[in-house]
């Protein structure tokens, strides 16, 4: 059990990740190498902090990942980081600022993908 209670956080975490880099890179400006200077962390704190906590995210979801990793075979945790496919297009979807469009098309992928999560969780046990 503790293997996908370390999985579910690093799923968590990375979703999380995507969206605060999402939103932050969506309300920063196109930036050349040239532009880069400090003044740009007083002109954009949010959407930079929003960035910033993104790559945080990714490197706790890391972590969380190496647990999961201690308890759960390979074959069956790293489908289960899949899963953060499906929340990350539910969240886009339904949380205001994001405004991606949900397809049937796209609903039926996702679909696909937690189905073969399923498939192979349940093949384990």
């Amino acid at each position: 059990m503790k293997g996908y209670a370390w999985a579910t956080c690093s799923i968590v975490l990375v979703t999380l990740a995507q969206l605060l880099m999402k939103w932050g890179m969506h309300h920063l400006p196109l930036l050349g190498l040239s532009d880069l200077s400090p003044s740009l962390v007083f002109a954009y704190p949010l959407p930079l902090l929003a960035v910033a906590g993104g790559i945080a995210g990714y490197a706790l979801s890391m972590l969380c990942w190496f647990y999961a990793l201690l308890y759960l075979p390979l074959s069956l945790a790293y489908p289960l980081l899949s899963i953060s496919y499906a929340l990350v297009y539910a969240a886009a979807v339904f949380l205001p600022g994001f405004n991606e469009s949900a397809t049937v098309l796209k609903t039926f992928g996702v679909g696909f993908i937690l189905f073969g999560v399923w498939l192979i969780n349940k093949s384990h046990k």
